[in-house]
């Protein structure tokens, strides 16, 4: 697996390297978002590590700019802490947060997190969902709205995938974190779920006429058919 550390703290970053090194990974690091745009140009990159405060482009807009194209996990890492700042991240494509100073056998846990999620959508399990005028291939990592392809990050899929298989049922709001994020849910999560559920209906185009995602205020979200 291919790791892509990017952090203009040296010490941060090659603190980070050691450890996802220890572990077996391929590590490529840089300490500016110009190179590391470079990187992901050239190389396959399977999970991205991104400061937020860095000079000239920072972390969020790197976030912005690797979304355009790519779809891997991105995590972000940050001295900010503010929810403003966390739900900023994701609302650009991050798919976790963790804040500064961290533990680095939490950072190590939430890769590994992010990377079973982003591989399973390659194993022979899966089957195609159909929703209205939606198709869901989960071994593809592919939604299609009529025909033309959705962009989703790896979280977006997660959700709407966990939705759909389950047509007609609520699915809480803890069962959704914990399935998708596979962390214990505290009541803060409900904002990210939020975040993630409303670019799923922006990128899907829902409308009055035409909604996929239900909510269930106080309890979740279902998908009727």
């Amino acid at each position: 697996m291919n790791i892509l550390v990017v952090d203009d703290e040296i010490e941060i970053a090659d603190l980070i390297e050691l450890y996802l090194k220890n572990e077996g990974f391929n590590v490529f690091k840089t300490y500016n978002s110009p190179k590391a745009l470079n990187i992901i140009e050239q190389r396959h990159i399977d999970l991205a590590i991104l400061d937020v405060m860095m000079p000239k482009i920072d972390g969020f807009t790197l976030c912005q700019k690797i979304r355009q194209k790519h779809n891997f996990p991105i995590i972000m890492v940050t001295a900010k802490i503010t929810d403003a700042d966390k739900i900023k991240g994701l609302n650009l494509g991050a798919d976790d947060y963790i804040t500064k100073p961290f533990m680095p056998l939490e950072l190590l846990a939430r890769v590994k997190a992010q990377l079973r999620r982003y591989t399973s959508y390659n194993q022979n399990k899966t089957k195609v969902i159909a929703i209205k005028d939606i198709t869901l291939d989960k071994e593809k990592h592919e939604c299609l709205k009529n025909n033309q392809k959705i962009f989703l990050t790896p979280t977006e899929f997660s959700i709407f995938y966990l939705l759909a298989k389950n047509p007609n049922k609520v699915i809480t709001t803890k069962q959704l974190f914990e399935e998708v994020w596979h962390e214990p849910y505290y009541p803060s999560s409900s904002s990210t779920i939020m975040v993630h559920i409303r670019h799923l209906r922006e990128k899907l185009g829902e409308n009055e006429k035409n909604k996929y995602i239900t909510t269930i205020w106080g309890v979740g979200y279902k998908i009727e058919i």
